[in-house]
């Protein structure tokens, strides 16, 4: 049926009008974030492993200047700045030793991790290296560990971090799934991808519940990679890198620019 040109005319108003008040709302709460300092955690993903551009002083760490948390930083310069993200950090990692810079004044947190409590490297390794029973197999058992150990861990990491930043806007930010599926692409069988892929939307939705039983918000970054994920010809994310196998599988400069930056922005 077609609608009336008042109709439509009305209707795009109303589009441009909502859009507008989104925007302010987008620039008011990054404003109001960056009156306070912002201290981003996590693993690889928020580190920048694959980014390139490591800060030196960062050591195995692997923090880039390409990194969401640093983009962030740059680009709203909040009045206080800590970047204690590291590779390799677990939930247990983050809350030991990476809390430190919390205070009453932290106004925004960022944090990304969960992947390496799941054995994330010995799954990706698994199904690379052998067969699809073998890589189906042990992202049961990287499953079965998100159902049931990973949320009272990530209960007691979002408890710490509440506990010492008790005014902060905290963003949980989730993984990306790793494949475009459907295409003819070298490398892991459809089976295979199409099982990392519901692995990455199984850690997904149990990060999302317990971010959200704590009052935090989630930041789901599968809708900004959409289109740019391995196989799809324009990929955010490396693919198996035997040359630097630390960063297989982690977004690139462009995941951190395109992806990940984008979902803190909109959510800070």
């Amino acid at each position: 049926m077609r609608r009336s040109r008042l109709t439509g005319l009305v209707t795009s108003l109303l589009l441009a009008a909502g859009l507008g008040l989104t925007g302010a709302a987008s620039a008011q709460a990054s404003s109001t974030a960056a009156a306070g300092g912002y201290v981003a955690l996590g693993d690889s993903y928020s580190s920048g492993v694959g980014a390139g551009s490591y800060i030196s002083s960062s050591g195995s760490c692997d923090r880039s200047t390409k990194a969401y948390p640093y983009l962030w930083n740059a680009a709203h310069s909040p009045s206080s700045f800590a970047f204690n993200a590291c590779s390799g950090a677990t939930t247990d990692d983050v809350r030991a030793n990476q809390l430190g810079s919390l205070d009453s004044s932290t106004s925004l947190v960022s944090v990304t991790a969960g992947g390496n409590d799941a054995g994330f490297a010995d799954v990706m390794t698994t199904c690379v290296l052998q067969s699809d029973s073998a890589c189906l197999s042990r992202i049961d058992t990287a499953k079965a560990y998100v159902a049931n150990t990973l949320p009272g861990k990530l209960d007691t990491l979002y408890d710490a971090i509440r506990a010492k930043a008790p005014s902060a806007r905290v963003v949980v930010i989730g993984y990306p799934r790793f494949y475009l599926l459907g295409q003819s692409c070298l490398g892991l069988s459809e089976t295979k991808r199409t099982a990392i892929n519901g692995a990455a939307d199984y850690i997904d939705t149990a990060i999302k519940a317990r971010a959200t039983a704590h009052n935090f918000v989630f930041g789901d970054v599968r809708t900004t990679f959409a289109g740019h994920e391995i196989c799809s010809g324009s990929s955010w994310l490396h693919s198996v890198d035997w040359l630097d196998i630390g960063v297989s599988y982690h977004p690139t400069a462009t995941g951190h620019s395109g992806g990940y930056l984008p979902v803190l922005t909109n959510n800070a």
